[in-house]
């Protein structure tokens, strides 16, 4: 056994029962106890041939857009078309989206292509791709929206949101709901062409047609929209569409009502925007400044750098309580903890403001109320707002932001070594001083040759 061990192992095969046969040099077989491990999985497919000619003609179209060869990439395009007669039915609806997808790109980027091409490829695509018709059809209208024919694109929308395919899913349900926004949007454009030549041509309301024309088309409209909103989402072009028609009708009732369910039902995912349409149109309509307050808190808590904080901050000062002045230096200073408000002379004003109202109010224990708002700011505020390359900037920059930074460092970091403004202006002439320096001068000078 000893000279079987030291001997090198020559093949390794299975025996009848399952065991591991060694063979030696010596020819002598001896089996093994150990069970043997799982065999290594090979893929044995071999490729066809016209698996092989789809997989370089792709590679060949990929070479050519890389090469910016467009000309040549459309040429193996048209080859590639094959690929669409797998006879697997996954792989072959793969290939439909690789050539919708490549194939508009190699179309946006030929200097021939004219919209025959487009929607003679767009159709070409519904037809291939009926579970991607949906989605092709909305592509095909922003094409024809760009380009300016609106009528065209509402024919498209107007076609796709009647079309079903099969059972209708889930993920179908979504994009006819889509398609659904965007005729409706269509309508809204339509709208705005007929209220601007009915305000130009009928601005004494004479045109009674115009006028009932132009309210059919606000109606159609805004049922769909209606509808659109109840679904969760974010829909900010087609919330200010559907303000505005009703604006122009006076509904604002239902502005209100539709705003607030926007941003307060929490089926709808987190939207800083909708705060601000709510608060923008409750301003608009003299809302109390508490109901004002209470839709800015809660923009306050998505986005504290908003540049509404300002007008929040003044709100909150306004209200004569502590615990709002306090909520003021709170949103003071989470604004400042962002670069963009860092040399805002409004910002710091606000800051002030705030302390100055804490001292009024608590004359004992204000240094306790801010130093809990400042407790963790305390190891990077000095390095972010307080250092003499700040302090130069700001003399150079904005001297009135100086003195109110070197006001707002003496009462929260009164043992930190920050120029301040005293120290700044020190070494620039005063305007004052400045006439008397050429004399003082030529005092130094007649004494000189005197002496």
């Amino acid at each position: 056994m000893a000279d079987l061990e030291m001997q090198p192992i020559t093949n390794v095969n299975l025996d009848g029962d399952g065991t591991t046969v060694v063979n030696s040099r010596n020819g002598s077989n001896n089996k093994s106890k150990l069970p043997l491990a799982d065999a290594t999985f090979y893929d044995h497919r071999i490729e066809s041939g016209f698996h092989h000619s789809t997989r370089t003609c792709f590679l060949k179209v990929r070479s050519a857009m890389l090469h910016h060869e467009w000309h040549k990439a459309a040429q193996y395009m048209a080859s590639y078309f094959q690929a669409i007669e797998d006879t697997n039915v996954s792989v072959a609806q793969q290939h439909i989206e690789i050539i919708w997808k490549t194939g508009t790109d190699i179309l946006h980027h030929l200097p021939t292509t004219t919209m025959e091409h487009y929607n003679d490829f767009y159709e070409q695509m519904k037809l291939l791709g009926l579970n991607n018709y949906l989605l092709v059809s909305l592509e095909h209208s922003f094409h024809l929206m760009a380009n300016g024919q609106i009528d065209k694109a509402r024919h498209q929308l107007s076609m796709a949101e009647t079309w079903r395919y099969g059972r209708l899913s889930e993920s179908q349900s979504q994009r006819v709901k889509l398609v659904q926004a965007y005729r409706s949007l269509l309508d809204y454009f339509t709208w705005c062409d007929k209220r601007k030549n009915f305000s130009t041509q009928a601005a004494l309301s004479t045109d009674e047609m115009a006028e009932l024309d132009m309210e059919a088309v606000y109606k159609k409209s805004t049922v769909n929209l209606k509808e659109i909103l109840k679904n969760p989402g974010v829909w900010d072009p087609f919330i200010l569409c559907y303000i505005e028609m009703l604006e122009h009708y006076q509904q604002h009732e239902e502005i209100s009502k539709v705003l607030e369910d926007y941003a307060y039902d929490e089926s709808f995912p987190p939207n800083p925007n909708a705060h601000v349409y709510l608060y923008r149109h409750l301003k608009k309509r003299s809302a109390p400044e508490k109901k004002l307050r209470r839709v800015l808190k809660v923009l306050h808590d998505l986005v504290p750098s908003h540049e509404l904080m300002l007008e929040y901050f003044t709100l909150l000062l306004r209200s004569e309580k502590e615990e709002d002045f306090r909520k003021a230096l709170d949103v003071s200073l989470q604004m400042l903890d962002y670069a963009c408000w860092k040399i805002n002379l409004v910002a710091w004003k606000s800051l002030k403001a705030a302390i100055n109202k804490l001292k009024k109010l608590n004359v004992d224990n204000w240094k306790d109320i801010v130093g809990d708002s400042m407790a963790s700011r305390l190891d990077w505020w000095p390095a972010f707002h307080f250092t003499h390359f700040h302090a130069k900037e700001d003399l150079t920059t904005d001297p009135a932001l100086l003195k109110v930074k070197a006001w707002v460092c003496r009462c929260l970091f009164p043992d930190k070594g920050y120029i301040v403004e005293w120290q700044a202006l020190k070494k620039t002439p005063s305007p004052e001083k400045t006439p008397t320096e050429p004399l003082k001068r030529s005092l130094r000078v007649s004494r000189r040759r005197i002496i």
